[in-house]
């Protein structure tokens, strides 16, 4: 028999993981695809395949990114609380948009197809910018 029947018969009889097994490795790999494909002995096409059509799996998967999140901000608090600046710049970058904690101004834009700007220039276009935040702020 060839390498390749082998490797063909061997995926062929090779049992899919239960759901609480590849969460499980998804939690360990720190919900790293690749790294978790690897460890189950599967291609990152296979996981993704997976994970798409188990509702359950995805939940499950989903839960363990999640987790990871609040950890990696439970960290981020710690850090917080040790007078660490550039933690407490982030945070209030992130989470204070709303206080005006940001860098720049954000502007939101809502395309409409009753004007075509693609034949302005970037002046033009910006001085239509700077007329309309004067607008605005009446």
């Amino acid at each position: 028999m060839s390498d390749l029947q082998n490797e063909q018969i061997k995926k062929a009889t090779k049992k899919k993981p239960t759901r609480k097994a590849i969460a499980d490795v998804y939690e360990k790999k720190a919900a790293n695809m690749s790294a978790t494909a690897i460890a189950l002995g599967v291609s990152r096409t296979t996981l993704y395949e997976w994970r798409e059509k188990d509702p359950k799996l995805d939940a499950l998967m989903h839960e363990v990114e999640e987790s990871l999140i609040d950890f990696t901000e439970s960290k981020l608090l710690t850090q917080i609380k040790d007078d660490n600046m550039t933690a407490i710049i982030f945070h209030l970058k992130t989470k204070g948009k709303k206080r005006g904690y940001t860098e720049g101004e954000e502007i939101e834009v809502k395309q409409t197809n009753d004007l075509d700007l693609s034949g302005l220039s970037d002046e033009e276009l910006d001085t239509m910018m700077t007329l309309l935040r004067k607008a605005k702020k009446k």
